[in-house]
């Protein structure tokens, strides 16, 4: 694709005699927010994973922005743009919103500043991670520490981390996951506004088809580590093998 700003072929990665991802191919175009959806078991955190850098893959090639980054680590495709977010959320609890940021931050920043002081009094870091803060709707809890933020505010509070590197490219894995209908409606309201931004790309990995169908401009459908297809929500939704195989639906004879 010739406006790809990630491009991914033949990505394979086993795990004993278990195939998590099986000649994966995939491509994101600039701006764009790409959901991958399937089963639990169908190798969408192991893709992740491999994008990222944290996990080698066996075979295939990822290719960002025009560089092939297959071998590079996850630290060095950080500092290329690349950031994500987990499906369990990773914080300092005891550290308040405004902290977490700022390290995030300085960590994006290559150096430790002065590694003796709190990050957030660092003026180099507290713009940035105060605008972060402010595009997730955590202005006014700044102050509070991590533990003691709501679990959907917890989330916020990781996609606020994600945004301090100013990435190109954003992975999200399951945002949504362990929220109420509530929460839930916020982090869609987030990302759909973030994507109006029109300032990064997103992978997004989630099980929420709510979320799904409103957010993505494509979606790619995995199952048992295969892609079985990928296309507008619209084609997704009328396909007879992704409703057999993951929306559990029977087609008309």
């Amino acid at each position: 694709m010739a406006d790809a700003l990630l491009e991914v072929e033949g990505l394979t990665k086993a795990f004993g005699a278990v195939v998590a991802c099986d000649a994966v191919a995939l491509a994101l175009r600039e701006g764009e927010v790409h959901a991958v959806i399937g089963p639990n078991g169908a190798g969408k955190t192991t893709l992740l994973g491999q994008l990222a850098g944290e996990i080698q893959p066996d075979a295939g090639r990822i290719r960002f922005a025009g560089e092939d980054v297959t071998g590079l680590p996850a630290h060095a495709r950080a500092g290329r743009g690349l950031a994500r977010s987990f499906q369990i959320t990773s914080l300092f609890p005891r550290f308040s919103a405004l902290d977490n940021v700022a390290l995030a931050v300085q960590a994006q920043a290559g150096h430790s500043f002065r590694f003796w002081r709190p990050a957030a009094r660092e003026t180099a870091l507290i713009a940035p991670a105060r605008e972060a803060l402010a595009r997730v709707g955590l202005a006014e809890r700044a102050a509070v520490p991590a533990a003691a933020l709501a679990h959907g505010e917890q989330r916020q509070l990781e996609i606020a981390m994600a945004l301090a590197s100013r990435p190109r490219l954003l992975l999200l894995d399951e945002p949504t996951a362990g929220m109420g209908r509530e929460d839930s409606g916020r982090m869609i309201a987030l990302l759909a506004a973030l994507k109006a931004e029109g300032r990064m790309t997103i992978l997004l990995i989630e099980h929420d088809m709510d979320a799904v169908f409103a957010l993505a401009d494509r979606i790619t459908v995995l199952v048992y580590g295969q892609v079985i297809a990928t296309g507008a929500p619209e084609e997704i939704r009328a396909n007879a093998e992704v409703r057999r195989a993951y929306l559990g639906k029977e087609t008309a004879a």
